[in-house]
């Protein structure tokens, strides 16, 4: 069986072949959701919120989960809470999946590590042509003064 399979039966949330979150770490909650709905809206929790302790999941590794509190401190609560909402259906499963999903956008993008730059310098042509343009422009906005009267 193969780690898709797994995801697919609703075992695991796989992000990489090397991130894989279990479902058992993730708690939802559900409320009444905003939008479309009719009558149906006040009556049925569709929205869902997912909670899950992102300081104490053993499934990140410490460099991944450093970079996911750092691109998301927003959704962080003090006790190291990521917490999430998604309200764009009218059904709760799909709210959940929708959430997941989101999460695994997340994920991934935490899980790629940044490029250092390298620092380089400006190359002599374009030093020259900046300076160049500097002198053009002085110029320029010297002949905007006042005329100097000769006599």
């Amino acid at each position: 069986m193969s780690d898709r399979d797994d995801s697919e039966d609703g075992k695991l949330l796989f992000v990489t072949p090397s991130i894989k979150i279990p479902f058992s770490e993730f708690a939802f909650s559900f409320a009444r959701s905003a939008g479309p709905g009719g009558q149906n809206v006040n009556k049925v929790n569709s929205k869902a919120v997912l909670r899950w302790h992102v300081t104490q999941s053993p499934s990140l590794s410490p460099e991944v989960r450093a970079r996911f509190i750092s691109q998301n401190r927003h959704r962080i609560t003090t006790d190291g809470e990521f917490v999430m909402s998604s309200q764009r259906y009218r059904d709760q499963p799909r709210n959940i999946a929708d959430c997941r999903e989101k999460l695994q956008a997340l994920l991934r993008a935490a899980a790629v590590r940044p490029v250092r730059r390298k620092p380089t310098k400006p190359s002599a042509g374009s030093r020259r042509r900046r300076l160049t343009n500097k002198r053009l422009r002085s110029t320029t906005k010297q002949l905007r003064g006042r005329v100097k009267d000769e006599g």
